[in-house]
């Protein structure tokens, strides 16, 4: 038996078809942001509803079962779950650098915990989102039907805000996917301004002011009520484009890098113009850490910032796995002690707990350090495409023309009306007693109206008006009311004919309306950005170069002042704390230095570190410092016996052992050091290293025992080796006798005798 009409298709081709219209529908309908307001439909849906049931960021908050159940029976026919989440999104300010929605009660956590019901939390708009909307009612934006053709939605948003930088975005289609960081708002203002410096509206003249000395003329027409409005292809008749010739290097000098909402720090600023310019690629991220001092006098590394879009709580329990699995040693404690204040995940370290290497692990084997994978994919006219941030920024600038553009039209639209009818008022005013005998003879209200447009030459519309005139609006004062707002509605008339005229005053408008965004919300930038690599950082560019003072105490707190934090003082004087210590402290090592020099740390086990002076922390004169095992890994046990400073006057590096040994070694020896420390000279038995210094090549060298014995030599007579032998001989000792001091010191001639 037939039923209805059957017809036969190859499966091959009504699959294709199929497929390719699902796709596309996900592609434009779901997971792309459109390029004009940075936005997906289902945000686009909840902002606009919420605009709509006037929960604005003045007003109070309402349940956001309510928004939901609005944007799902008016706008967006799918799972009330997928609402929720997207309007969750928009509230989270660890999830949106400016969030767009301002929410009361439990919207999640960073931890991943989830937000509470709908039925629970309150919601309104945030006040920044007033600036998406801004002029909607103005027709400043095309509309098309909602889902059952009952109502209209906007396709897209008004949105003075540059809302796909800020935002961001995320989503995967069919076939392809976007990744979007977020931006800072001044930044992205600034470079906008830029484009605009650099950039001039793209219009054909002769064209562009017919169009808009024929929409003028319809304005007339409508304002006389001739027609009765305009329609939607007159709002898009004077056409005008935007280029700029500014280039992507420029443009990151004002917008160097994405700001996350959480913070952290971005690595490699190269790389950054490389995305920028290709609209794809990775980008480096790492948590912030600070290696402080703890109690009992251990170190402790404290996590104040994490990337973006990682789980707090997973990363918690991700160290803690590193230690259970003892992938990570030296850990003791591990506490999140994160509250209302701000992000704090403390590790505690044991005594012998390397501080540097269990950070450097933690950012190897955790998600305290990630990858971003950029991918600028947005809709340029519904067409999904790969795009740059100059593209962004000039898409941006062109959607404002068009706004601007049509928002003027509306505005001299409003206005000629209301000019309109003041003439009319003016018209009746100056002939009052003819207009009131006119309508007194009427019979009827429709007579009154033809005979005051006979009459006095009016329009329909000013006939109507006379006639809704209330009695006090004679008065002497009201008829300057008149007066005053004729002139004023004259002036905004001249105003609004100019810029539809002239596209170069809409992009006047543009950057006042900028600059005004940025003095309201402008704020810090709360991601740093460093030029160098992972692994290749280096501050040393940032550091100005400073003589100043590194001391180092007995049982190991190390810190840097300014040598003008000291001043020569007159016989007499009382002198000042130079250094705060403990009862049973002392200080052991003082060196002058610049800050650009590399500090070299000797231990007693013939062992060399090494670090630059501005990574030792600057502290007040009076403190006592850091913990030196936050600087270098030494071992259980290990001492620093001498601290030298490697600058461009030293030559050589010359050591003493306990047992009389003494070797010379090129200081060009010391340039490549490892965190773990390197072999500085090679020990035999219990023989120890008691003192190192520099030497220019020519100096003398002095060694003096425990018993009193001393020798004093060129530094020539030791020739130079490499850095894992034992050296020399430089003083004979009996068994239970010792080094216990060396001094290098200039030469007064070019040679001189043992002694």
């Amino acid at each position: 038996m037939n039923i209805g009409k059957i017809k036969s298709v190859d499966i091959t081709s009504e699959l294709s078809t199929s497929y390719v219209d699902y796709a596309m529908s996900v592609i434009v309908a779901r997971a792309l942001p459109d390029i004009r307001d940075g936005l997906k439909p289902v945000h686009r849906r909840i902002l606009y509803a919420m605009h709509q049931m006037g929960l604005h960021s003045s007003a109070k908050h309402s349940k956001s079962a309510k928004v939901v159940g609005e944007v799902l029976g008016k706008y967006h026919p799918h799972g009330d779950t997928s609402v929720y989440d997207a309007m969750v999104r928009l509230a989270q300010e660890f999830s949106m650098r400016y969030p767009l929605v301002n929410g009361q009660g439990n919207f999640g956590s960073v931890d991943g915990d989830p937000p509470a019901a709908m039925r629970y939390t309150e919601a309104k708009l945030a006040s920044i989102s007033d600036h998406m909307l801004l002029d909607i009612e103005k027709r400043t934006v095309d509309f098309m039907e909602n889902f059952d053709a009952t109502l209209g939605e906007p396709i897209y948003l008004p949105s003075l805000l540059p809302n796909l930088l800020l935002m961001g975005s995320e989503g995967i289609a069919v076939g392809m996917a976007t990744k979007i960081p977020p931006h800072n708002l001044k930044e992205v203002v600034e470079a906008l301004l830029a484009v605009i410096k650099k950039g001039q509206p793209v219009f054909q003249e002769k064209d562009h002011l017919e169009n808009a000395q024929e929409i003028i003329k319809k304005i007339d027409s409508v304002a006389g009520g001739e027609i009765e409005d305009l329609d939607d292809n007159d709002y898009k008749k004077p056409e005008c484009s935007f280029e700029s010739d500014i280039s992507i290097e420029e443009i990151v000098e004002f917008l160097p890098g994405p700001d996350f909402p959480t913070g952290g720090a971005i690595y490699d600023a190269g790389a950054l113009k490389d995305v920028y310019s290709t609209g794809r690629g990775k980008i480096p991220v790492r948590g912030i850490a600070e290696i402080k001092d703890g109690p009992r006098g251990r170190s402790i590394i404290e996590i104040t910032e994490i990337p973006y879009q990682v789980n707090k709580a997973k990363l918690v329990v991700s160290i803690a796995d590193l230690v259970k699995n003892k992938r990570v040693k030296g850990i003791s404690a591990l506490r999140d002690e994160s509250d209302k204040d701000g992000m704090s995940i403390v590790i505690e370290l044991k005594r012998d707990g390397k501080p540097k290497s269990i950070l450097n692990n933690l950012f190897k084997y955790t998600k305290l350090q990630t990858t971003f994978p950029a991918n600028f994919v947005a809709l340029v006219n519904g067409v999904p495409h790969t795009v740059n941030l100059k593209q962004i920024l000039d898409e941006y600038v062109k959607h404002r023309q068009k706004v601007i553009l049509r928002r003027t039209i509306f505005d001299l639209t409003s206005a000629k009306r209301r000019s309109h009818i003041l003439e009319g008022l003016k018209i009746a005013l100056d002939n009052l007693d003819e207009v009131i005998k006119t309508i007194r003879k009427s019979r009827t209200q429709e007579d009154a109206k033809s005979n005051l447009i006979k009459k006095f030459g009016l329009s329909a519309v000013q006939a109507t008006a006379i006639l809704d005139m209330q009695l006090r609006r004679l008065a002497a004062l009201e008829r300057e009311k008149i007066e005053k707002e004729y002139k004023e509605i004259q002036e905004l008339i001249k105003k609004l004919v100019a810029t539809i005229k002239d596209p170069r005053k809409i992009l006047s408008i543009i950057r006042k309306e900028l600059e005004e965004l940025k003095e309201k919300y402008g704020d810090k930038r709360k991601t740093k950005i460093y030029k160098q690599k992972i692994g290749e950082f280096s501050e040393e560019d940032l550091v100005a170069k400073r003589n100043v003072l590194i001391t180092l105490s007995k049982t190991g707190y190390i810190k840097m002042v300014p040598t003008n934090t000291f001043k020569s003082q007159r016989r007499g004087g009382k002198g000042v704390v130079g250094m705060a210590t403990k009862d049973e402290d002392e200080i052991e090592h003082i060196i002058s230095t610049n800050t650009h020099d590399t500090i070299l740390f000797f231990t007693n086990k013939g062992r060399v570190f090494g670090t630059n002076a501005w990574e030792i922390p600057e502290t007040s004169r009076q403190s006592k410092g850091h913990a030196l095992v936050n600087i270098v890994n030494l071992d259980q046990g290990e001492q620093i016996r001498s601290v030298v400073a490697k600058n461009s006057g030293s030559k050589h590096i010359i050591m003493a052992t306990s047992q009389g040994a003494v070797k010379k070694t090129a200081i060009r020896q010391f340039d490549n050091l490892r965190s773990n420390g390197l072999i500085a000279i090679k020990l035999t038995g219990d023989d120890k290293l008691v003192s190192v210094d520099t030497t220019n090549g020519n100096d003398h060298v002095l060694l003096v025992t425990k018993k009193g014995k001393s020798i004093r030599f060129s530094e020539q007579d030791v020739r130079s080796m490499g850095r894992a032998t034992t050296g020399v001989r430089g003083i004979k000792i009996d068994m239970d006798d010792q080094v216990i001091a060396m001094e290098v010191f200039p030469s007064k001639t070019d040679g001189s005798e043992r002694q």
